[in-house]
């Protein structure tokens, strides 16, 4: 028990100091225009499948979305087929099967998104000694949010004459202490949008923060239509309230 507890404890400092870092030092982030941003914001179809072909193409190589299913994106504007076509391209470890052995198959809709590594000890092992954050809730885990994640993706610059990087280190302006373990993810068309929108750096960084932003709260859309049924109702219940309390005072007026 107190061995578990300990661990919780340890957990929580690393997270916290993660987030500390991120805020850090660093140039504060840009502030950028998003479509599900205010009262009445919505997540922009295009962009949450445009972010996810970065996503699949370019980040799911190192990162897991581990809370997702691939169900999930047909959320995003994706039909049950193309679904099925998007899950099926990865495989998972199932069974056992008859004869008690474990086995490959295609990965189905309902299975969550297939990690790039089995454990933590393979990412570290294939990332030079780094571990690649699960992105899942990437966009609510940093000081800055989304405009934090478009802000460190297309942050990667020449570093001035006096900044000596460690081996194996990049120089980002929007990282605290401005030296990265990770490369730069995204270059000038590095993947084809099936829209034919042209893939800048800046339009990808837009993409896929806007599809971790989905990722990290998929129910925000039915959250605030939630919230604002519930305040127009309590708008009205406030009005017919004080009717009320006009015609039982009537008498003493």
């Amino acid at each position: 028990m107190r061995k578990s507890l300990i661990s919780v404890v340890a957990a929580v400092a690393v997270l916290s100091s993660s987030g500390t870092m991120a805020a850090g030092d660093a140039v504060k982030p840009p502030k950028q225009e998003w479509s599900f941003s205010g009262l009445f914001g919505t997540f922009d179809r295009g962009a949450l499948q445009r972010g996810f072909q970065v996503y699949n193409e370019v980040c799911a190589a190192c990162h897991s979305v581990r809370l997702l299913a691939y169900r999930n994106l047909m959320d995003i504007g994706f039909t049950e087929d193309h679904v099925k076509k998007i899950a099926a391209a990865k495989e998972v470890t199932d069974g056992p099967n008859d004869e008690g052995e474990m086995f490959q198959r295609p990965a189905r809709p309902s299975d969550r998104f297939v990690k790039p590594f089995p454990n933590e000890e393979a990412a570290r092992a294939g990332n030079n000694g780094a571990y690649p954050p699960d992105l899942t809730l990437m966009t609510k885990a940093r000081v800055g949010g989304a405009d934090y994640v478009h802000a460190l993706l297309s942050g990667y610059k020449e570093p001035p004459k006096e900044k000596k990087l460690a081996e194996g280190m990049s120089y980002n302006l929007y990282f605290a202490g401005n030296q990265i373990a990770m490369a730069p993810p995204l270059s000038e068309g590095a993947v084809e949008y099936a829209d034919k929108t042209k893939a800048t750096v800046s339009q990808m960084a837009h993409d896929v923060t806007t599809f971790l932003a989905w990722a990290a709260e998929p129910e925000l859309e039915w959250r605030k239509r939630m919230g604002v049924k519930v305040i127009l109702f309590l708008l009205i219940l406030t009005g017919l309230l004080y009717g009320v309390k006009r015609k039982v005072w009537s008498d003493l007026h």
